[in-house]
């Protein structure tokens, strides 16, 4: 753990709520606080050179506002020039989370409508929270479960989160009978969902548990459980009904759709 959360921060109302949410995670984590805003010179002959200190001042209000909502940690800023995913992914390397809005302008312009999200859950190095919805704070965390070995890192995550929050962990399973292989059935996929949990427990004893396999197609499934959760954690890549999540439709429905913030845990290659 390096002690640090990243926010990427644009001027925008989704920029400010993920300003909020990063002050509060840094607090919980006893971390430092790094705001950025990354934005790309304009080029040509018709532009002049821009000048900082408008942006300079956004990030310096935008590190004024974490400091209001967490004053014992400490908070930098800093405005970095780059497109947003390569400058936040950057950042990722040294971090423990990066925080971003789910929409915003200038340098994060259409975040979640285009690549940027995608591009930076998928390459991030650390943990990327989407702040999204309204998260209903004394809900549990919602955590998406398919078995696969890529799926460990967002266990773990959600095991640590929940602790830091005095949270509750609901671990969710979805599962598709039409689908499932012959001679399978419910009790398969509550084994799978077992086994994926097994020794955090041991390791968070403190931390309450609840196990739901759950009948659906997993994006209908996860965004209806996500209106009464605090937090929705996932990783990046999986099998069965989380297959190839980043890649495709699934986590396109959960960063567009859910109702409360998404982390997305990126699993070792």
């Amino acid at each position: 753990m390096s002690g640090l959360v990243v926010v990427g921060v644009d001027g925008s109302s989704s920029s400010d709520a993920a300003v909020v949410h990063a002050a509060r995670e840094a607090q919980r984590r006893r971390a430092r606080l790094r705001v950025v805003h990354a934005f790309s010179w304009p080029v040509g002959p018709m532009y002049a050179p821009l000048e900082p200190s408008p942006l300079n001042r956004l990030t310096q209000d935008a590190a004024q506002h974490a400091r209001s909502v967490a004053p014992e940690v400490e908070v930098t800023d800093t405005v970095m020039t780059g497109g947003a995913a390569s400058v936040l992914a950057g950042e990722s390397r040294a971090a423990d989370l990066v925080v971003v809005g789910s929409r915003g302008t200038g340098g994060f312009i259409g975040m979640l409508l285009g690549s940027t999200a995608v591009s930076l859950a998928a390459h991030g190095e650390c943990p990327v929270l989407v702040v999204r919805g309204e998260p209903d704070h004394t809900g549990p965390i919602l955590l998406a479960v398919d078995g696969s070995p890529s799926g460990e890192p967002a266990v773990d995550f959600a095991f640590a989160e929940a602790a830091l929050r005095g949270a509750e962990i609901i671990g969710v399973h979805a599962w598709l009978p039409d689908y499932a292989p012959a001679g399978t059935g419910v009790e398969s996929a509550e084994r799978l969902l077992a086994q994926a949990l097994a020794g955090r427990r041991e390791r968070y004893p403190d931390v309450t548990v609840r196990q739901e396999v759950l009948s659906g197609e997993p994006r209908e499934v996860l965004i209806e459980a996500s209106r009464t959760a605090q937090l929705l954690v996932t990783g990046a890549r999986g099998r069965g009904g989380f297959t190839g999540m980043l890649l495709g439709s699934v986590s396109q429905a959960l960063l567009h759709h859910a109702h409360c913030p998404v982390a997305v845990v990126r699993g070792t290659a």
